[in-house]
């Protein structure tokens, strides 16, 4: 299931390499423009969008439905800023709802499956042995999180220096499971935000609201950032974190609008 990422990154920024630059030109051109007006319009089990009043489909020909008005409205808005070009890269929310429906629907139960292993790894248990101001930093961004797991939810977490594994209480990783929502939507949406931060405590943290994106992203980004400041920027892996950082966001607000169905 690690692929749906991919599935949401598909036709990123201009490949660095060479051959990526030669196979992305090779992709299909983007599709014109064929419609002129957007609206969304209720139908059972939610809400779709009408392109020219026909419904607009996923990419496996289901019906892109989402669960709230809101949210909808706010499909309707990437599909209405189109231009000449339909460009998916411009339509995060859109890619989103596409891999729910498409492909976390019908394997919710791996897609849980693979939040919670990510848990039992997670990036937060694994601490650095130093230098002293990284190790600050680390439990700094990362220790309130932890700290809400074991006092709200009962899931202490051990922790470890360097990379060695440690195996995380079966309880623990239960109350995780426990924690995952069932519709696709928010399923899919955590599922994303775990894949890009490497936490599922993160994704879990913001989807309950107990931490907000820029939060879980500075949280997700300590290690990254340490060594940027030690060996400078790179502009590939700036541009590739700029544009993963649009579906965090993509993610967040897909929990946001579509909250009263969440559960």
């Amino acid at each position: 299931m690690r692929e749906l990422l991919t599935d949401l990154e598909a036709g990123g920024a201009e490949p660095a390499d060479p051959v990526a630059r030669a196979q992305a030109a090779l992709r299909p051109a983007r599709p014109k423009r064929f419609y002129k007006d957007v609206t969304v319009s209720a139908a059972e089990g939610g809400f779709t969008l009408l392109l020219d009043g026909r419904a607009v489909r996923t990419p496996a020909r289901n019906l892109l439905l989402v669960p709230t008005r809101a949210l909808a409205e706010a499909l309707a808005k990437e599909w209405d800023a189109q231009a000449r070009e339909i460009d998916p890269l411009s339509m995060p929310l859109t890619r989103l709802a596409n891999v729910a429906i498409d492909r976390v629907a019908p394997e919710a139960d791996a897609v849980r499956d693979e939040v919670v292993r990510y848990a039992g790894t997670d990036m937060l248990f694994y601490r650095a042995e130093g230098p002293t101001a990284l190790v600050e930093r680390q439990a700094r961004h990362w220790d309130p999180v932890l700290d809400w797991a074991r006092e709200t939810h009962g899931a202490p977490f051990f922790l470890s220096e360097g990379v060695c594994h440690v195996a995380q209480p079966g309880d623990s990783l239960a109350r995780v499971a426990a924690l995952l929502p069932g519709a696709a939507l928010p399923l899919a949406a955590v599922h994303v935000m775990t894949t890009l931060t490497g936490s599922a405590l993160l994704a879990l943290a913001v989807a309950e609201g107990v931490i907000d994106a820029d939060t879980a992203w500075q949280a997700a980004h300590v290690d990254e950032d340490w060594n940027r400041e030690l060996w400078g920027e790179d502009e590939a892996a700036t541009a590739r974190r700029a544009a993963r950082r649009v579906e965090m966001d993509a993610a967040v607000t897909a929990l946001r609008l579509g909250a009263d169905v969440a559960a």
